[in-house]
């Protein structure tokens, strides 16, 4: 009966011990577990001896750093308690402002007053007792040398309107005028009706003659005179616009028509006292009458002097239009 019971407790006490020695190596795995983890091992494929001793003696790193196997390649990053690193500064393109543009050149003088403008003067405005004598030039010179010694012999001054043809064919005469100290005026350049011409064409004649008045030493701007006389409110417009005058006459003597027209000294002399007012613009021409060869206006012109000085004017050139 002992013998039974002593091998029962036997039995019992083996299966005790193995289930103690069970709960042991559960216990000991348990507690191992929870031990730092070993460095992961190399990417890189090892052989031999090296990969035993890179197995055997794991290199340990500080918890939450990363091995030096998987680092990438860039500059560490600031400890998270540092003061952030400001962006650099970026400095704005430097605009540099362009000098202020120099001022603009004073506007040209006005070649003749405003209050002229649109008209074909006939008389000088506001000019008082003086006379202005004029001479036309558009056919031969034969009456120049005698009006040139007249006017100097009296000490007056005239203006003289020549066209472009004329003074191209009297070079002499066109310096000789300005020799005596008178003032030259235009006439076009080959004496047409300004009313049949258009704007470019009238801009031509006038281009032309001062060219021409140029080469002679003259300058004739800005007087100008409508060949025989003849205007619109176009042509004068397009003569302003080039920065002419135009200047008509209070009285024609009429001595361009010679003895062969009925006209006299006389008559020539008569006329232009008949007409006499102050600012007075009296028409005279330099050349003789085609058909006789008189130059009555020349003739006339030593008679036509004293009277008027007689009648208490003076003379002037068409300058006072200009102010």
């Amino acid at each position: 009966m002992w013998s039974i019971f002593a091998g029962r407790r036997r039995r019992v006490l083996a299966l005790v011990a193995a289930v103690l020695l069970v709960v042991g190596a559960v216990v000991t795995a348990v507690v191992l577990s929870g031990g730092p983890p070993a460095a992961a091992p190399s990417t890189a494929p090892a052989t031999g001896a090296a990969s035993a001793s890179v197995t055997s003696s794991p290199t340990r790193t500080a918890p939450g750093t990363p091995s030096p196997a998987a680092t990438p390649s860039r500059p560490p990053l600031p400890p998270s308690s540092a003061a952030p690193i400001p962006p650099p500064a970026t400095t704005a393109p430097v605009t540099q402002t362009p000098p202020p543009p120099p001022p603009p050149p004073p506007a040209p003088a006005a070649p003749f007053p405003a209050a002229l403008r649109g008209a074909d003067v006939e008389v000088i405005p506001g000019a008082g007792p003086v006379v202005a004598l004029t001479f036309d030039a558009g056919a031969n010179s034969a009456g120049l040398p005698s009006i040139l010694r007249t006017l100097g012999a009296a000490g007056v001054r005239a203006t003289f309107f020549l066209t472009g043809n004329w003074a191209s064919a009297n070079p002499a005469g066109v310096a000789s005028i300005v020799a005596a100290g008178h003032r030259v005026g235009n006439h076009s350049m080959t004496h047409p009706g300004f009313t049949s011409l258009t704007d470019a064409q009238i801009a031509q004649q006038l281009a032309g003659a001062q060219a021409a008045i140029t080469a002679g030493g003259a300058d004739s701007r800005p007087l100008f005179r409508f060949p025989f006389g003849e205007r619109d409110a176009r042509t004068i417009a397009a003569v302003n616009a080039r920065g002419y005058l135009p200047v008509r006459w209070t009285v024609d003597t009429l001595g361009w028509k010679g003895t062969s027209g009925g006209v006299t000294v006389q008559i020539v002399a008569d006329r232009a006292l008949a007409g006499l007012q102050p600012g007075e613009i009296v028409l005279m021409h330099i050349g003789s009458n085609p058909d006789d060869g008189t130059t009555l206006d020349a003739d006339a012109l030593p008679q036509l002097i004293n009277r008027i000085r007689q009648a208490g004017y003076g003379f002037t050139t068409l300058d006072a239009l200009l102010g």
